[in-house]
């Protein structure tokens, strides 16, 4: 099984308002650049359609080191997500994406990470930059 890195960023202005993610993915000396936004979205929402496109991106079950600055999705993925799934998801917010990081997380082990956000951290400085430019980009399409 692949070991892959995988840095993911989401920003949103006005929260709602436009948004943009951001993922990098590493494989040995191989690195690739995802990115991505919408119109009228929320913070929480880009951080995890960021670690989602990352994982639709894989061909192949991997072994992942996922860092993310979001106690969000590092919450939602280790702490609340079986109780979510048991309870159907009655009252929980971003559904569709929940359900839409089972499915394609489900081939893949997964261990996550959180990085302190704006703490001079690479890839997460990186990431929080592309996130914003795209968030930016559907703010100026507006």
């Amino acid at each position: 099984m692949k070991k892959i890195e995988i840095y993911t960023d989401g920003s949103s202005l006005g929260n709602p308002g436009p948004g943009g993610w951001c993922a990098i993915l590493r494989y040995k000396e191989y690195e690739k650049t995802l990115s991505g936004g919408e119109e009228y979205t929320t913070n929480n929402r880009m951080e995890l359609k960021a670690v989602i496109e990352a994982l639709k991106a894989l061909k192949e079950p991997c072994e992942i080191e996922l860092f993310a600055d979001s106690t969000y999705v590092l919450k939602g993925i280790n702490e609340w997500l079986e109780g979510w799934i048991k309870k159907n998801f009655k009252n929980v917010k971003n559904v569709d994406l929940w359900k839409e990081f089972i499915n394609v997380s489900k081939k893949h082990k997964i261990n996550i990470n959180w990085v302190k956000g704006h703490s001079g951290h690479r890839e997460n400085e990186i990431c929080d930059k592309i996130a914003k430019e795209e968030a930016l980009k559907r703010k100026n399409e507006c």
